[in-house]
């Protein structure tokens, strides 16, 4: 039987099929810098969501159907596979407004009667932290702006009492508690000196131990424990800003440089009803001790501080009477090295143990501690590192982890038993060979789970545990897979390079689609090196892997390499090698591995190899180019550190110490004082308003290479931060800047 298709039908057909054809040859054409950084044609969609106390539903946002604007807060139960409106955007209409609250977070009162909206941020130093919080009371729908005559987005890490009656905030550097139910505002801080800080924290604190949400409210809501600063000694730096007014706008912070005054910090708890604040006694020498993490014990009603000293090998927990001050000593834990400040301390069993990590065995592995500290017990032997502890606060049997001792670049969940037997990895094999990250539920019977390699964009679902049967998937983007696939490229290789005296680096390496053995490329190394990066990883890379998709189809190999000293998961001594050789064994590694893959490899031009780095990776290029200058031929060095002695005092004298203590390294490690040996091509790049790594040493540098008379080539983003991203197409110049210079020059 022959069926006969209409004629004008065959038509559309026809054109259909050239139109798909036409769009199909646009998306695997060529990339370009256009298409990935301002097109943005390959972004990743995601999922997010975050669990209910109970563990019994996650939470996420959603467009309102029939679309209207805002976005709805959804529910998913994971017991009964059903969803349901938790509060709909039209709920969120301000009085002056026709429009919903924008949503960038949310909160529920423990009891489930309000709704704590953060709105209209505003930036401070790396994150938007600043903004408009409104309160909905779900019984009565009234919608109202907490902080009273407060200005525009001055409110900052708002959040509800325990027992659901107050909200409190900080404002203009102090505590406020605010009621819900008679709308009064007390003052719980009133610090009006422009040097002292309460409830947040200064630049270095934010910047190197992550304290920004510098209160916390007491399990009986009757008090709040805050950090502290004093930074009225501190010296100041300032960045100008020339390009926003008529005349120069100057910005001046506290920021310690090494070896210089830190801030004064404590740790103080006060009452609601109290009119002084009682101090803890952390340490007779406030200002060369850093006070990292803080909370409250849900059993005891104390305070759990982690200080650390200044030269950060000893990390001293304590437990504070919130009463007096008074301090007991739980436990020390102390590396010739360094130590980090726990993140994964979660109290088990009623509060009778808690988790602790460490590398005091040689490798990172979960511990068992009694609350007093007197017992400590391993869960998780063998010889891999434990990736991160991951939290079950209602789950006390199983103990979850991700790990990867089989290969460092990749991440999988793994189960223990509180007796330290049966790991199991709980990442089936069928699951894609990469990376895997979980947000498990506070029962430890689910997991919203994100996979995704070097080839894979991110796939997020939800899954059952142990048994890690997929019960939805929430987002898989598929359509930019297809995308990405169309492109042309090689795989990417994951290999081991021997650089000698039985150290093996691990790398990986993207080739030309077209590549030829026979033929002769350029090598580009693309580098971080620090202690707190690892930049050979399996998994999504985004715009930052894509450029370097692009630099391969016009002809380049791009490779990098994991020195010692990188946070690779490959035990302590690896991953603290660089104790004290910051920016003198990582370069030296990386030169030699360098050396080996031109070695092994007869298809790289020995001629042409570059080095590309960011922040310590420009640092890293400029070490590279200055002190290797027969290997490397070019390098482009995006917002470097050229003088580690002008970096801050918590991160440098971590790895290095005192430069008191340790003058000839700081030298030794600092490319600057190399930039006489410089011979080949060199691009500095740094944005003016850089509060992280200063303009002030990018320009100290240029003046050093002009001093030696080099020649070189430098661009300045006057919007410019540490990501080098402000302005009007600020990206795209700044990524079609560093393709043309390697064409000239590589």
């Amino acid at each position: 039987m022959t069926i006969k298709i209409p004629f004008l039908l065959c038509i559309v057909l026809s054109l259909f099929s050239v139109a798909f054809s036409e769009e199909n040859k646009k998306n695997s054409g060529p990339l370009s810098v256009e298409r990935i950084f301002k097109n943005k044609e390959f972004s990743s969609k995601g999922f997010s969501a975050r669990w209910s106390d109970d563990g019994s539903e996650y939470l996420y946002l959603k467009e309102p159907e029939g679309g209207q604007k805002g976005k709805d807060i959804r529910s998913f139960n994971v017991l009964t596979n059903k969803e349901s409106i938790l509060v709909k955007a039209a709920s969120l209409v301000p009085s002056d407004n026709n429009n919903p609250l924008t949503i960038e977070g949310y909160a529920f009162s423990k009891d489930g009667a309000y709704l704590l909206i953060y709105t209209n941020s505003k930036r401070v130093w790396r994150r938007n932290t600043r903004g408009d919080y409104w309160v909905l009371d779900r019984g009565s729908g009234e919608l109202r702006k907490i902080g009273g005559e407060a200005r525009p987005s001055s409110l900052q890490f708002a959040k509800f009492s325990p027992d659901s009656k107050k909200v409190a905030y900080v404002m203009n550097k102090n505590i406020f508690v605010e009621d819900l139910l008679d709308h009064s505002i007390k003052a719980l801080t009133n610090d009006r000196s422009k040097g002292i800080i309460n409830g947040t924290s200064d630049w270095v604190y934010e910047e190197e131990l992550g304290v920004r949400d510098g209160f916390r409210w007491s399990p009986d809501s009757q008090a709040i424990a805050y950090w502290q600063f004093d930074e009225r000694s501190v010296r100041k730096h300032t960045m100008i800003d020339n390009v926003s007014g008529l005349y120069p706008k100057l910005k001046t912070f506290g920021y310690p440089k090494v070896g210089q005054r830190n801030a004064i910090c404590r740790i103080g708890v006060k009452r609601l009803d109290a009119d002084k604040t009682v101090w803890a006694k952390t340490s007779d020498d406030l200002r060369n001790h850093y006070i990292a993490k803080m909370q409250w014990s849900e059993g005891s009603g104390e305070l759990i501080i982690q200080q650390l000293n200044r030269s950060q090998d000893t990390n001293t927990l304590f437990k504070v009477n919130p009463d007096n001050g008074s301090v007991n000593v739980i436990l020390k834990e102390h590396d010739e090295a360094w130590v980090y400040a726990n993140s994964e301390l979660y109290w088990k069993e009623n509060n009778t143990i808690f988790t602790w990590m460490s590398d005091r065995n040689g490798w990172r592995h979960a511990y068992l501690c009694s609350s007093d500290g007197k017992k400590i017990k391993p869960i998780t032997p063998g010889d891999f590192d434990v990736i991160k502890l991951l939290s079950t606060p209602k789950n006390d049997d199983d103990y979850y982890f991700i790990a990867s001792p089989e290969d460092p670049s990749q991440r999988y969940l793994y189960s223990v038993n509180s007796e330290g037997k049966e790991i199991k990895k709980i990442t089936p094999d069928s699951e894609i060979k990469g990376t895997h990250r979980y947000s498990i539920s506070p029962t430890g019977k689910h997991a919203l789970l994100t996979s995704s390699n070097s080839e894979t964009p991110p796939i997020t679902k939800l899954v059952t545990l142990p048994e890690h049967k997929v019960v939805k998937v929430l987002e898989d983007n598929s359509e930019l897979k297809k995308q990405f696939n169309s492109l042309k490229k090689r795989p990417v290789e994951f290999f081991y390079v021997d650089i000698g005296d039985g150290n093996l680096l691990h790398a990986k390496c993207i080739k030309p689609p077209d590549f030829n053995p026979k033929n002769k490329y350029p090598l580009l190394v693309y580098v971080y090196g620090e202690p707190v990066g690892q930049v050979v990883r399996d998994s999504w890379g985004g715009s930052g892997h894509l450029w370097h998709l692009m630099l391969a189809q016009q002809g380049y190999v791009v490779m990098s390499f994991d020195n010692r000293g990188s946070a690779s998961p490959r035990g302590r001594s690896w991953r603290k090698a660089s104790n004290n050789k910051i920016g003198i064994l990582p370069p030296m590694d990386q030169a030699a591995a360098v050396k080996r893959v031109l070695k092994d490899r007869p298809y790289l031009d020995s001629s042409r190899v570059g080095s590309w780095g960011w922040s310590g990776g420009g640092s890293m290029s400029l070490n590279a180019i200055f002190k290797y200058p027969d290997l490397y031929k070019t390098a482009i060095a995006v917002a470097a550190v050229p003088n580690q002695r002008h970096y801050d005092t918590i991160y440098q004298e971590r790895y290095m110490g005192l430069p008191g203590e340790n003058q000839k390294a700081y030298y030794e490690g600092s490319p600057i004082n190399y930039a006489h040996q410089l011979k080949g091509n060199l691009l500095i790049i740094h944005g003016a308003l850089d509060d992280n790594c200063h303009y002030q040493t990018f320009e100290k540098l240029i003046d050093r290479l002009v001093s030696h008379n080099k020649k070189f080539s430098m661009m300045t983003y006057p919007r410019g931060t540490h990501s080098v991203s402000e302005g009007k197409n600020t990206t795209l110049h700044l990524y079609n800047l560093m393709t043309d210079y390697l064409k000239k020059s590589l």
